[in-house]
């Protein structure tokens, strides 16, 4: 089937979305027994990490811990939002830079100033656009505004529809004048996320168990005949990058690069972040700069932050990936 198709259903009575582009799985979003990323607490700290610059914090549900904390002592109350999912046993990961995201804006509180994103090429839709966001200056206060890639196909009155929303909800939560521990905001489930992050496309409710079946798979198929075989370890995930039946002397370099392609859709589906090394298939070094290229291009692509560190001793590619999702094996 061709263009985009998205899926709603649920799993082991889970709530679950999955976007299907050409016929070929590119992602799927499982709920989980966890915070959800997006979530928004009034939190106390309690206790400071030395040497790390963190701070502890109590939420209404369990410690989270914060990164890069300034001018906070324990007692100081604070809000923040979830930022990722916490490793088993570890403290939710959380941030004080809130973010309040719709379809077609994001609020940023303590961030002033409009912007338009800029893969919106289109000057006359930018001009359109930045018209339509510049009528709720007044009511941005201290909060800024970000109209995303997606309000450049949109109908401008439901683009003014979606800012005014998300404003609302941003300009309730800042001014709360509550003083108690306290759950503000529920972050998105799987659905929500679907309307908001995936291509326009008419949803449909379905069966998403095949869907399971693929992303739960430890080996991929790749072009060209290639494999991608893809285990999480205590330590680390790994990933093997295997060349078939291709014994041509350019072999390693086709496989790897398709893998490289594949590689953030792989990592998507089955929700994995963290550090993670890939074992790519024998090729000269000379061939190295072709793939770092083809990394970068399919990452750059990517939603999930992801930073490129570079090849081993053992030759090796190191790359770390923020914990976006809880990984598949775990929310089943």
């Amino acid at each position: 089937m061709k263009g985009h198709q998205i899926i709603l259903g649920s799993v082991a009575g889970r709530e679950g979305a999955a976007l299907i582009s050409d016929g070929v799985l590119q992602d799927l979003i499982l709920d989980t027994d966890t915070p959800r990323p997006g979530t928004i607490y009034r939190a106390k700290a309690t206790r400071p990490v030395k040497g790390q610059g963190g701070m502890f914090f109590d939420t209404p549900e369990g410690s989270a811990f914060l990164r890069g904390a300034k001018g906070l002592a324990p007692g100081d109350m604070r809000l923040v939002q979830v930022s990722g999912y916490a490793e088993p046993g570890k403290a939710i990961p959380i941030t004080d830079r809130i973010l309040f995201k719709s379809r077609y804006a994001i609020a940023t509180p303590d961030a002033p100033g409009i912007n338009i994103s800029r893969s919106i090429r289109d000057e006359e839709v930018r001009v359109a656009l930045r018209a339509t966001a510049d009528a709720y200056e007044a009511d941005l206060g201290t909060c800024g505004l970000i109209v995303r890639s997606a309000a450049a196909d949109a109908d401008l009155d439901a683009v003014a529809e979606d800012i005014e929303h998300i404003l609302g909800i941003a300009c309730a939560v800042v001014q709360d004048a509550g003083s108690d521990i306290e759950k503000l905001i529920e972050g998105p489930g799987p659905q929500e996320l679907a309307w908001r992050d995936w291509p326009d496309a008419h949803p449909d409710e379905g069966d998403l168990a095949p869907h399971l079946s693929t992303a739960g798979q430890a080996q991929y198929a790749l072009q060209g005949g290639g494999s991608l075989w893809v285990e999480n370890t205590r330590a680390f995930v790994a990933v093997d990058v295997n060349t078939g039946t291709d014994t041509s002397p350019a072999a390693g370099l086709k496989a790897n690069i398709a893998a490289a392609r594949d590689l953030p859709r792989v990592l998507r589906l089955k929700g994995l972040g963290g550090q993670i090394v890939v074992d790519f298939a024998p090729m000269p070094k000379k061939d190295r700069r072709a793939l770092e290229t083809a990394l970068r291009t399919a990452f750059k692509a990517d939603t999930v932050e992801t930073s490129l560190l570079g090849w081993t001793v053992l030759g090796h590619f190191e790359l770390t990936r923020k914990r976006a999702r809880a990984p598949l094996s775990e929310v089943l």
